[in-house]
């Protein structure tokens, strides 16, 4: 998880980075450009955690889902189908 805090410190300061550039008034090409490079990096972060856990959701089928039902292959695999359209 070291390397997705890192990450997401890298995508606040390009955020910030993109907040500065607005306020000075530059380039609209370099604002769009930094602030690509910031989702970019949210992006890479998000399927880095989803990465780290992956091993986990699969091999941990028999954890209790919310319902306090036992989670199922299929569920899982929607579960994990889902995780990652929210990054698309």
């Amino acid at each position: 998880m070291k390397s997705v805090l890192n990450r997401l410190r890298r995508a606040q300061g390009q955020i910030s980075g993109v907040i500065r550039m607005i306020e000075e008034g530059r380039d609209c090409e370099d604002v769009v450009t930094q602030l690509a490079a910031a989702s970019r990096a949210l992006d890479r972060a998000g399927f880095a955690i989803i990465a780290t856990g992956l091993q986990q959701c699969m091999t941990g089928l028999d954890q209790e889902g919310a319902d306090g039902r036992t989670a199922g292959t299929e569920e899982m695999k929607g579960r994990l189908e889902k995780l990652f359209l929210s990054l698309a």
